[in-house]
């Protein structure tokens, strides 16, 4: 594949705790940008601190890395350099973190399993407009639009499922629950279950990890 030739110089900050992620991403930009500065962290306090003495283009960030906070992690990075590109490239599932990352400040959002090429679309695409927004995740804001379905899975919770769900989430057992809201055990077990139901999963774990996904 042909390098892109730029003009100046690209300073490109990769935040990752896995050693052959940091190396195999700097592998591709080095390829494939012809002007490209590289630096590594492997954990947040790291890449604050290079953040605060170096000025970069591009800051590509794992969102599971040690001292990391979710989203706050693009506050703070906003705090630090307001105008730094961020690509939040990780492992987790696009269609479940994507939109919170974005809404959060990101510019765009990148699976780990994104080919060198979907990578660097990615990449010129940022550099370019600003802006990455995979076809597929366009596609489903726009349908999301159309047919006003909530993009938050927690969105399509009654009240009252809601309230069960969080209780749940903060280790309530059905007894518990139903001595809390007055209500009998049978009818806490008809709610989880519609809960489960809506949000498509399976079992106690599956529910939690979905709330934190969408918890800003």
């Amino acid at each position: 594949m042909k390098k892109d030739t730029l003009n100046t110089t690209k300073k490109v900050l990769i935040v990752d705790d896995h050693l052959v992620v940091r190396n195999g991403v700097a592998m591709v930009l080095e390829k494939q940008i012809e002007n490209v500065e590289i630096s590594n962290a492997e954990n947040f306090f790291e890449a604050v601190a290079i953040l605060k003495l170096v000025p970069f283009d591009l800051v590509i960030l794992d969102i599971n890395i040690p001292g990391g906070k979710s989203t706050e992690m693009i506050g703070d990075i906003r705090a630090i350099q307001p105008a730094v590109k961020i690509l939040v490239f990780s492992a987790h599932e696009e269609e479940q973190y994507a939109l919170k990352y974005i809404s959060s400040g990101a510019n765009g959002y990148l699976n780990k399993l994104s080919s060198e090429e979907k990578m660097m679309f990615a990449i010129n695409s940022i550099f370019e407009s600003s802006t990455y927004i995979s076809p597929e995740l366009l596609s489903k804001l726009v349908e999301a639009r159309v047919t006003k379905a909530p993009i938050n899975p927690r969105d399509v919770l009654s009240k009252r499922e809601l309230q069960i769900a969080e209780l749940l989430i903060h280790g309530n057992g059905n007894l518990e629950i139903s001595n809390l809201l007055d209500i009998h055990m049978s009818t806490v077990s008809t709610y989880k279950a519609r809960v489960f139901e809506k949000l498509k999963v399976h079992n106690l774990v599956e529910l939690i990890n979905l709330y934190k996904n969408f918890e800003v």
